[in-house]
């Protein structure tokens, strides 16, 4: 993506928080067309000894699993929360409205999980991102149900060799940054997530 210095954030803490925070991704790969091919999909992040590594999955009849078995190589990204900039929070009227955004995209390398036992924990990990309670009912469940359920999905792991965070929230315009921050303040509630993410770099910067 178009990444200009002052919004590059070069801190695996940021990019790591922002993907736990927005794990509902977008899976981009390219089709025997040569076109993009998209999943949307949640994903859950483990940061190992080799790396950030991307769990997830999608029904069997979705194309990008036979896709993901040929061409591996894909690219994932992940939007968090963005929202309008008006340009009212400049000291002077020579200035154009523009959108702030946080966003975190990751080049990787997919490699399919077919067995039952894999496919299983890959699960879990999502429900204890989403619903950790559903975990005993789904312990509970009759096997042949389980077993039919997971045949039907196609698990993955997707190994992040290469990742972009870009937040773009006005930081290279400190004569309107404050303006900006109390703006979003009392907005939305992207508005007010973004103020909350001014707030993570005015503390701890973007490196």
């Amino acid at each position: 993506m178009y990444l200009p210095p002052h919004f590059d954030a070069r801190d695996p803490a940021l990019a790591a928080a922002l993907i736990r925070e927005n794990p509902f991704a977008s899976l981009i790969s390219v089709d025997d067309d040569g076109l993009p091919f998209v999943t949307h999909l949640p994903l859950h992040l483990e940061e190992r000894p080799g790396g950030l590594v991307l769990l997830g999955h999608c029904a069997r009849p979705n194309p990008h699993a036979k896709i993901l078995a040929v061409r591996p190589r894909a690219v994932v990204t992940f939007l968090g929360p963005h929202a309008y900039q008006s340009p009212r929070i400049y000291p002077d009227l020579q200035r154009v409205p523009s959108w702030n955004y946080v966003a975190v995209h990751c080049t990787v390398e997919a490699r399919l999980v077919d067995e039952t036992a894999g496919k299983d924990a890959l699960l879990k990990h999502l429900i204890g991102d989403h619903e950790p309670a559903y975990a005993e009912q789904w312990r509970d469940l009759p096997e042949s149900y389980t077993h039919k359920m997971m045949t039907g999905i196609v698990a993955f792991e997707l190994h992040v060799t290469q990742w972009q965070c870009k937040i773009k929230l006005n930081q290279h315009r400190p004569e309107s940054h404050r303006a900006l921050q109390a703006a979003y303040q009392v907005g939305n509630d992207d508005e007010r997530a973004l103020a909350g993410w001014m707030t993570r770099i005015d503390m701890k910067g973007l490196k």
